[in-house]
């Protein structure tokens, strides 16, 4: 009896072991790898893309790198642990979706022939010669029954690594025409403003910590130039508007934060959904002019000429709602277009996020919770500005202050107007009006003549404001980067030398500060003419030839600077402003 308990436990360990052995066999030829590299040689330091072709067996897939399903494993492609080389960036191809018997929703998947792609960095410290790469890929196949054990393969590439006077060529590039490396994972941790970062956070914290996520990166905003604006604009209106109690200056703010998240978050979805350029509105004449008539509108109640008021039906059924509430969401509308041209890390890895989801809904709500972040401090400037018409004793003076509000809010339009005159004369309008404004109220102002402490007030400012007009206008012989017009074949025959490509707007704020406080320091200056710098003009961000650059660059805003390397390679991203140390910074660690 035990002989035969022992004969059948033998031939049933045979049995599954030839199934395990046929299994394990058929599994490793699933998946057949080849890598790649994309120079017959790198320098020390230097980086250099892989492409890792898998070639799947009909009847057969693999999951994509985001399968859908938590239990099944996404394939993965990885470099051995060395201290030679850091895999930086993944681009993983494009999967589809298809529904299989053993899975209730449709699952992300790859079939045939596909490339995935890498960049990678060598050490600083090799030394000429062959070093090995291992390039490693895990991966799960299924077919429609059922999905096979995780397993890896590999392949290994020999880097040679060039001497300082080896020649470095390009090679296999009918390979890496598959592979857009534009559009990557970021593999290295020093990045903390990638898009790829902020998606995986927004992902593994869950829609309430990621919200609160989003509004603190709205309140980081602030520290941005292209809402400088916002300040005067803010002050002009809510000082010279507001009455009343704390409440009523309160519920005001408010307004006016909720109309800016409501235009600021409209904008950011059609952007992350439609793929237009971020803030691209204020390229447009029409929509510059009418932001300039609002303001002026508006600094016209200042000088009394008349007074925001709901509707007399709409005053009695609000109760005691009258005066600037109606204003004071209307303003938020229109400063949304002032404030949406502040393209950061933050705002385009989260316009990269939104436009991945594909859901306008989610994309509406985590812009308004971003734009709330952006105008909550706005909501304490305001109750601060209002407060400055309750001060004791009131009387004439008041009106004094009003008429200086007025003349802020029509400098500031004349401020957004300036895009669209010649520049020649742009340089010189503002600082003109400047003076104007400030003689105004020096001389001709004849409000409260009695009240001594408006008096002083009203004369430093108006020499303060004189005195930066005058400055403004002294010429300049201050210098900048020795720009180029951008062109594709200047930038297609570059030579040894790294590329700057700096792509702006007219209408873009936070340009005009890199051109005044970064591109113009001398240190800048000197190591920049080791590059080759080019200027890319994006101002009618509609245009053909704009919509090219853009679909090439992968730009989402302005400002973006690009750096490339002596081999043509994107080695750095700049979005939004820079001081010009961090810039000068960036420029000497570009091999």
């Amino acid at each position: 009896m035990n002989s035969i308990k022992l004969f059948v436990l033998v031939i049933t360990i045979i049995i599954f072991s030839r199934q395990a052995y046929s299994q394990f066999g058929l599994q490793n030829e699933i998946v057949k790898i080849k890598a790649y590299q994309s120079f017959d040689k790198t320098s020390p330091a230097g980086e250099f893309k892989i492409a890792v072709e898998a070639d799947v067996e009909e009847t057969w897939h693999i999951n994509s790198n985001n399968p859908k399903d938590e239990f099944l494993i996404p394939t993965t492609v990885m470099i051995d642990d060395t201290i030679n080389f850091n895999l930086l960036k993944i681009a993983y191809p494009e999967a589809h979706d298809i529904k299989l018997g053993f899975s209730d929703t449709p699952l992300s998947v790859w079939e045939g022939k596909v490339y995935i792609g890498g960049l990678v960095k060598a050490a600083d410290n090799l030394l000429p010669g062959k070093y090995p790469l291992v390039i490693s890929v895990e991966y799960q196949a299924c077919n429609n029954q059922s999905c096979l054990a995780p397993t890896i393969v590999a392949d290994t590439l020999l880097i040679q690594i060039a001497g300082k006077k080896d020649v470095i060529n390009k090679i296999n590039q009918e390979v890496f025409k598959n592979i857009d490396l534009s559009i990557t994972q970021i593999v290295s941790t020093g990045n903390s403003g990638s898009s790829d970062d902020i998606s995986n956070i927004l992902e593994e914290n869950g829609i309430l910590l990621g919200l609160i996520f989003v509004f603190i990166g709205g309140l980081a905003l602030n520290l941005t130039p292209c809402v400088y604006p916002l300040i005067p604009i803010t002050i002009g209106f809510f000082g010279g508007q507001s009455e009343g109690s704390t409440k009523r200056l309160v519920m005001m703010g408010i307004l006016f934060v909720l109309g800016l998240a409501v235009t600021y978050s409209v904008i950011g979805v059609v952007t992350s959904l439609t793929g237009a350029l971020f803030g691209a509105l204020l390229q447009s004449p029409i929509v510059i002019i009418s932001v300039a008539l609002i303001l002026i509108a508006l600094s016209l109640s200042m000088f009394g000429v008349y007074e925001f008021k709901f509707p007399d039906k709409l005053v009695a059924k609000a109760g005691s709602a009258k005066g600037g509430m109606y204003g004071a969401f209307f303003m938020g509308l229109t400063l949304g277009i002032v404030a949406a041209p502040c393209i950061g890390p933050f705002v385009l890895g989260l316009v990269t996020y939104v436009a991945s989801k594909q859901d306008p809904f989610f994309g509406f709500i985590m812009f308004f919770v971003l734009a709330l972040g952006l105008g909550t401090p706005y909501l304490f400037l305001a109750i601060f500005s209002g407060k400055i018409k309750n001060l004791p004793r009131a009387g004439e003076w008041m009106q004094g202050v009003e008429h200086i509000f007025g003349l802020i809010l029509v400098g500031m339009a004349i401020y957004f107007l300036l895009p669209l005159f010649p520049d020649e004369a742009a340089g010189f309008i503002l600082p003109i009006y400047m003076i104007l404004a400030g003689v105004f109220v020096l001389f001709f102002e004849k409000k409260a003549k009695s009240v001594k402490g408006f008096q002083i007030f009203k004369t430093i400012f108006s020499v303060l404001i004189i005195s930066i007009a005058v400055y403004a206008l002294i010429p300049s012989d201050t210098k900048s980067v020795a720009w180029q017009p951008y062109s594709e074949e200047s930038v297609a025959e570059i030579s040894n030398r790294g590329v700057i490509i700096d792509f702006y707007a007219d209408w873009c704020i936070p340009c005009k500060e890199l051109d005044a406080l970064t591109f113009s320091d001398p240190e800048v200056i000197k190591v920049s003419e080791e590059f080759e710098t080019y200027k890319a003009d994006l101002t009618e961000s509609l245009s053909p030839e704009v919509e090219h650059l853009r679909e090439k660059y992968k730009i989402v805003g302005v400002p973006t600077v690009l750096i490339l390397n002596s081999k043509g390679e994107e080695v750095e991203r700049i979005t939004g402003f820079v001081t010009a140390e961090e810039f000068l910074n960036i420029m000497l660690n570009v091999e």
